[in-house]
């Protein structure tokens, strides 16, 4: 029998060969993994062999090079279809990206990260690959300003560390007190805007997402280029649009509004 330590360990090195594969890398030969997951090469094609029997891997006939397989993807239809955020934001992000032919997309908090739950993208915004499964820097993205209006100003330093931030472009917000003014903004109007701070040519705004507490748990982007998006011409339309569609979101999930203290009278 095996023991506890050594099932464990299994199942970890099962994990690091699964996470080895990514957007960038997503087809691997097995002394590639072998040197991701720091294992030898024997080691590591046992482990492909026995993650190919249970068809979470596979392997290309041709090439010979090792791909995530379908059994990844039932999974994760499984996990999306049991999300009541992703159930609740599908079909509102779908109408958003037919109407207005730009990407609608949900995320929600992943520990320092944004973590895209939902991607769906128009015809103005058509890419050849899903960001769902993504992440991307909080404060870089609408999206990511969003998740972080639910955070206190200590909670927010403890999460996101030592400034300057990473700088992704010369428009990227780099420090505190830059992002707390962008935030104490979103706040005051409903919805955080990103303009060229992650990526050039792209721009987008989203608002925050609550559950029945209250508490932001997700945030909703509208998303495209810049020529797309035209916010210099339709910022606060756009803007009432997305505030909109996430409170539709909020109250499938419970959100009845801010709680009012009751008056002393």
């Amino acid at each position: 029998m095996v023991s506890e330590r050594g099932g464990n360990q299994s199942v970890e090195r099962a994990a690091a060969v699964l996470n080895a594969f990514t957007l960038g890398r997503p087809a691997l030969r097995v002394s590639d993994v072998a040197k991701e997951v720091g294992l030898g090469l024997s080691i590591t094609s046992r482990l492909l062999s026995t993650l190919e029997s249970a068809q979470l891997v596979r392997r290309d006939p041709v090439s010979q090079l090792y791909e995530l397989g379908p059994s990844v993807l039932t999974m994760a239809g499984v996990a999306l279809n049991n999300d009541s955020i992703y159930r609740q934001a599908r079909p509102v992000a779908q109408r958003l990206a037919a109407e207005l032919g730009l990407a609608a997309n949900v995320a929600v908090l992943s520990g320092d990260q944004l973590f895209y739950l939902l991607n769906v993208e128009g015809h103005l915004a058509q890419k050849s690959f899903s960001l769902m499964g993504q992440r991307n820097p909080l404060h870089a993205t609408g999206m990511g300003k969003c998740l972080l209006l639910g955070l206190s100003a200590q909670e927010r330093v403890d999460l996101l560390g030592e400034e300057p931030f990473t700088a992704y472009t010369t428009r990227t917000l780099t420090g505190h007190e830059q992002l707390t003014e962008s935030l104490t903004e979103a706040e005051e109007r409903g919805y955080a805007t990103e303009v060229e701070e992650l990526a050039l040519g792209r721009a987008c705004l989203a608002a925050p997402v609550r559950n029945h507490t209250g508490k932001v748990v997700a945030a909703l982007s509208l998303s495209g280029a810049l020529s797309a998006i035209a916010l210099d011409d339709r910022q606060d339309a756009l803007g009432s649009v997305v505030i909109e569609a996430a409170d539709t979101i909020s109250v499938g999930l419970g959100y009845l509004g801010p709680v009012q203290a009751p008056s002393v009278g």
